[in-house]
């Protein structure tokens, strides 16, 4: 039987949807599992995937995979499921129950080779140790490039530079529109690339985004910021998660549906006086501390 799972959604969804992955196998032994995503590159070399596509670019799909055979569709989407808008139980799991899967644990996988590690480790050769930060998200089109309510204020990202800048390279993860730091060094590279330079990196400092999805598969444990989102639903614990600081102010929800905050920062939501009270940086720092690469 062909099963067709398909993701909506960014990378870093896809990085955790490689869970499901291992319980949709579980169940379904003898399928050939075909994965349709926004991120292809995610699921290359996994074991358990028979094809990956790209949305747009699956030619002679329907021939090839749906036509006159054995199929089963899997393409809901877990953020309209009430386990997921009750923020109680991690995404991998209300995806599992939405498709009577079993749950089998939610740490994602990505299956780098030792020729993508050996080429990509020789872009990033630095003479000390190196930090990794993303401290932005998002999607390229959204109207504001800060999220008070996903991204790392600008005020602690300074400081943790300051923090750091002698001892380590800090290599920031950006895209050209999102804000660049001082003495950091902007990287922009290739899903896979960007993994093997989670590998090599001594000290992580996340969002959650992509990169702390990936350096969950990758275990390497990271501090990770939590401000509207809950690690509860989208973090690991192999992280050390440090969640934002009680709210200062009520924030304004009259435009809130099913969920309390929109993720891309409505300036009506906020709900501090300002963005120097989300976080201390005392507890960051001693987290970025205890990594020992």
């Amino acid at each position: 039987m062909n099963i067709i799972f398909q993701i909506n959604g960014g990378l870093g969804k896809c990085i955790l949807a490689t869970s499901v992955i291992k319980s949709i196998k579980d169940k379904y032994l003898d399928c050939n599992l075909i994965v349709v995503s926004g991120y292809p590159e995610v699921f290359l070399n996994n074991p358990l995937v028979y094809r990956s596509f790209a949305f747009g670019q699956s030619s002679y799909f329907f021939q090839d995979f749906i036509e006159d055979k054995d199929y089963l569709v899997l393409a809901h989407d877990p953020y309209q499921e009430t386990g997921y808008l009750k923020q109680n139980e991690h995404l991998s799991e209300t995806w599992t129950k939405m498709f009577d899967l079993p749950f089998n644990g939610y740490k994602p996988d990505i299956f780098l080779t030792e020729r993508e590690r050996s080429f990509f480790s020789k872009k990033f050769v630095f003479e000390k140790p190196i930090f990794l930060i993303q401290s932005n998200g998002g999607a390229p089109q959204q109207e504001q490039k800060y999220s008070w309510a996903r991204d790392i204020p600008y005020v602690i990202v300074g400081q943790v530079i300051e923090k750091y800048r002698d001892t380590h390279t800090i290599l920031h993860i950006k895209r050209d529109d999102q804000y660049s730091f001082p003495d950091t060094v902007p990287i922009s590279d290739s899903f896979r690339a960007l993994c093997v330079l989670i590998e090599l990196s001594s000290k992580r400092l996340f969002i959650d985004s992509f990169a702390q999805h990936a350096a969950a598969a990758l275990s390497k444990p990271s501090t990770v910021l939590w401000i509207a989102n809950s690690p509860e639903v989208f973090g690991y614990q192999l992280h050390d998660n440090i969640l934002a600081n009680p709210h200062t102010k009520k924030p304004e929800l009259k435009h809130s549906y099913l969920q309390k905050f929109d993720i891309t920062g409505s300036l009506l939501e906020f709900p501090y006086h300002s963005e120097s009270e989300i976080f201390n940086i005392d507890p960051i720092i001693d987290s970025l501390n205890r990594q020992n690469g």
